[in-house]
Formats: structure tokens, C-alpha cells, sequence
């Protein structure tokens, strides 16, 4: 199992919900957390309670529907000289809920391909060569399990097309000490999942951040936090690392 003490980890959407919660969750390790938020207020706020941990903290803001805003982070994080060991491709948005299908408008594909799938490919783009280079890393590219819902294309769709990416890849990993997998944390009561979600925000660990600690050269799996609830890391690690690639 990884030991992430001192590494550096970027999670993206780290001010609330399941993000604040893995960036706490990797602190509570040692951990030293790199903050995104779409506000620059919101990561330094959650940035300042994560030191709490004795970590080292960086507070880091992008909108996610502006690449230029992305491109600007990835160069601040760069001048700050962190060296990213851990990517957390959180932040994501369910943009809304077509009834009558049909009526989808073009631009709920637009904003969700650019806030679910680009823009975290951008981070994963920028920082892969880097641990490909120093010969570690480790990318959590959080998906949904979402099927058979028009209502909900744009935001499926985009989802897919991340899912797509990561694993091929993941083709081209397989076997390196730099893995890159998928983590579905469920349907969960948060901003993006509402308040009638089945699931509490915590089910989703240590299931959504599991990819961070596997340590078996394996990549483009598929993680569902439900199969890792109520385990602890070190069970969950085994269970994961149980699981086969689709290669």
C-alpha cells in the first residue's frame, strides 16, 4: 500500500462534499493537499482547516467551464513548485434534469463535456509526463454508474467519455508504477446528488480514493465506493488491488 506521507495531492471541488472529504481523509495521512476550488476564498478557507493536520496546504481556484482559468492554475501550482504525486479529478456537475428529453439543449453537453470530462483531462495532460518522468503517480478520475437516462445526457455522456479516456490510457500504464483508474462514489447527498440521494457522502470513502493507495501497477479499473464501505484503507487496498484491469 502507498504511503502517501508528504506527497502532494491535487483534488479538485476540495471546498465541500466528497472532495473536502477525500482531501481530509488523504491529510489525515500525512498527506500534503493541494485545494481547487471555482473560488480562490473557498480554498484557502479549507486550505487553513486541512493545516490543522499538520500538512502543508496550497490554495489553488479555476472554473472549470474557462480552459484558460484551468491553464492558469496548472501554472500556478507549477510556480509554486509542488510536485503533484496524487491527482483527485473530483469536481464535476450535473448541469440538469431533462423530463422531456427531447428538449436537451446543446448547451447542456457543452458545459458538462467541458466541466466533467476536459477539463480534468487538461490536469491529467499537464501533470502525466511529470510522474511518468519521476516514475510515480498516481490519477482518481471520478466517474458516475449512471445508465439508461436521457434525462441526464449530457452529463452521462460526459461522464462516458472520461471513463473512455482514462482507460485507454490506462492501456498505455499498465505495468508502471504511474496508475490511472476510475471511482464511482455513488449517488450521495451533496450539491451534485441532492438531498433525496440514498447515500450519505461519507459511504463514498475510502472506496473513491482507493486508486491513490493501490500499489500493483495496475490501471483503468473501475472502482464502486460501495464495495469498499465500512472497510478499513488497508482492507479496501487488498480489495481493490484484487480486482482485475480490462486490458
Amino acid at each position: 500500500m502507498v504511503d502517501v506521507t508528504g506527497k502532494w495531492a491535487l483534488v479538485t471541488g476540495a471546498a465541500r462534499g466528497i472532495g473536502r472529504l477525500a482531501a481530509e481523509f488523504l491529510a489525515e495521512r500525512g498527506c500534503n493537499i493541494i485545494v481547487q476550488s471555482r473560488t480562490l476564498s473557498a480554498s484557502e478557507k479549507t486550505a487553513r482547516e486541512l493545516e490543522k493536520r499538520g500538512v502543508k496546504t496550497f490554495a489553488a481556484a479555476a472554473e472549470f467551464t474557462d480552459l484558460a482559468s484551468v491553464e492558469k492554475m496548472l501554472q500556478e501550482v507549477d510556480a509554486a513548485g509542488m510536485d503533484v504525486d496524487i491527482i483527485l479529478n473530483n469536481a464535476g456537475m450535473q448541469v440538469a434534469y431533462r423530463t422531456q428529453y427531447c428538449e436537451t439543449p446543446a448547451e447542456d453537453y457543452e458545459k458538462s463535456f467541458l466541466i466533467n470530462t476536459i477539463a480534468p483531462m487538461m490536469i491529467c495532460y499537464h501533470f502525466l509526463p511529470k510522474m511518468q518522468a519521476k516514475g510515480f503517480g498516481r490519477i482518481v478520475n471520478t466517474t458516475s454508474g449512471i445508465r439508461l437516462e436521457p434525462e441526464q445526457a449530457g452529463y452521462s455522456a460526459s461522464k462516458a467519455a472520461l471513463d473512455k479516456v482514462t482507460i485507454d490510457i490506462g492501456s498505455k500504464l499498465q505495468g508502471t508504477d504511474v496508475m490511472i483508474n476510475l471511482a464511482d462514489p455513488g449517488w450521495c447527498r451533496t450539491d451534485l446528488g441532492g438531498p433525496h440521494a440514498p447515500n450519505a457522502p461519507e459511504s463514498a470513502l475510502p472506496g473513491v480514493i482507493v486508486g491513490a493507495f493501490a500499489d500493483d501497477k495496475k490501471s483503468g479499473r473501475f472502482f464502486t465506493a460501495g464495495l469498499f464501505y465500512d472497510m478499513t484503507l488497508e482492507e479496501a487496498v487488498a480489495k481493490a488491488e484484487s480486482l482485475d484491469s480490462p486490458y
